[in-house]
């Protein structure tokens, strides 16, 4: 338990005052439901202590510069993005800077429109929906296309900049997709740029972070995996990495998906009339290696 003492003889109680906003059982969530991503998890607690340390400030009217709720997530499909916005919404609601903590997602379409007067009602539309909660803007790079004179990404782009300036008591906005094209969108929007103080890299899975995936992707459907067939998998990660169009969790799931369904016609061309329960949850081996990437 730690107390601090302040100038005027006030105590805070630092755990108590922690416990009260229940953001640990959001960080618990965050742990048991993402495999891997150490320095997200590290970032995002970062981020919730700099929250409730500014909050404590602010109760005893300590001067205390805007911690700046804006952010940037950055990283390859299927490392989780989404997820962990979803969790830092929930930790902003329990931490009182946001009223709803809900987290809308969308992408250029729903923000960007094809004519002229069109952009800012979507614009302004999509805002009104997110307010009280978080805006998850995916492949936030899209917004801006300087070749085409007659996009309206701009508009949206400029419309975005007053509500995160004006209303940031209101709304927080999260921009993500693939961190060199990010950067090239941000070097393009200073005034963006300067806006988000946050900046969380997602990394790619490893081929034994994958594997944990799929067995707990199993374990949801309960499947399970027969011996020697989750290396067969580890093996299937590790070349899918290389491969192009690698998503990450997305991949793994794919491959889940197409296993399951080869584990059935499998039990289907047997013509076996009585099966076991072992017959109905197990992956074979056989029904990784049918694999196109194995055959290829």
């Amino acid at each position: 338990m730690t107390v601090y003492t302040l100038a005027n003889d006030t105590l805070v109680n630092l755990q108590e005052e922690y416990n009260k906003t229940q953001i640990q059982e959001v960080l618990d969530e965050l742990e048991e439901e993402l495999i891997g991503l150490l320095p997200v998890k590290t970032r995002i607690k970062e981020i919730a202590a700099l929250l409730l340390i500014d909050k404590l400030r602010k109760r005893f009217n300590m001067l205390s510069g805007n911690p700046g709720l804006h952010m940037s997530f950055t990283g390859s499909p299927g490392t989780g993005k989404t997820t962990v916005a979803m969790k830092m919404a929930d930790i902003l609601n329990r931490l009182g800077y946001i009223r709803k903590g809900h987290l809308m997602t969308v992408t250029r379409d729903e923000l960007v429109g094809q004519y002229i007067g069109h952009t800012a009602p979507k614009t302004k539309e999509v805002l009104k929906q997110a307010t009280g909660g978080v805006l998850f803007i995916d492949e936030a790079y899209y917004l801006y296309k300087p070749d085409n004179e007659r996009d309206y990404g701009a508009e949206a782009i400029e419309i975005l900049l007053q509500v995160m300036e004006n209303q940031r008591e209101e709304i927080v906005v999260i921009f993500a997709g693939y961190k060199d094209k990010m950067d090239k969108f941000y070097e393009s929007n200073p005034g963006l740029s300067s806006r988000i103080t946050n900046h969380v890299n997602f990394p790619d899975y490893t081929p034994e972070e994958l594997l944990k995936i799929a067995k707990l992707m199993l374990e949801d459907q309960q499947y399970r995996f027969a011996p020697d067939a989750d290396k067969l998998l580890l093996e299937y990660a590790a070349k899918r990495i290389e491969m192009p169009h690698f998503a990450n969790a997305r991949s793994i799931r794919n491959a889940i998906d197409r296993a399951r369904m080869r584990q059935a016609n499998r039990i289907f061309s047997t013509k076996k009339r009585i099966l076991t329960k072992a017959d109905l949850v197990t992956i074979q081996s056989e029904d990784i290696l049918k694999s196109r990437l194995f055959n290829d």
